[in-house]
């Protein structure tokens, strides 16, 4: 079974960085467009950004452009996401996922299925 497992949040003030990470196992990760979602207290979970399998093309949602840069390495089966000039409105629980890039969304067919734990990220104003 595919499993994907995020890190690297944490609590940290505005202005700062983190680098978030997501551990893939059980699939073959080059062959998949990957990225990360996130869900704010009280908020519907939202796309964030999303990289190509070979790491050639990246989407990215208006309210990080600028400040937040993915990546991937394929030889280590992980997608990264470096966050910086974190803002208070960033403070959510961030999932890595399968995506279709075209539309924005979590693949959920074999071998993927629900959304893992995710990683909380805190930024204090």
């Amino acid at each position: 079974q595919v499993q994907l497992v995020e890190s690297g949040g944490g609590l940290v003030q505005a202005g700062g960085s983190l680098r978030l990470s997501c551990a893939a196992s059980g699939l073959t990760f080059s062959s998949y467009t990957m990225g990360w979602f996130r869900q704010a207290p009280g908020k519907e979970r939202r796309f964030v950004a999303a990289i190509s399998r070979s790491g050639g093309i990246t989407y990215y949602e208006d309210f990080v452009k600028g400040r937040f840069t993915i990546s991937r390495d394929n030889a280590k089966n992980t997608v990264y996401l470096q966050m910086n000039i974190l803002k208070p409105e960033d403070t959510a629980v961030y999932y890595c996922t399968a995506v279709d890039l075209a539309t924005k969304t979590k693949i959920y067919t074999p071998p993927f299925g629900s959304w893992g734990q995710g990683t909380q990220v805190t930024v204090s104003s």
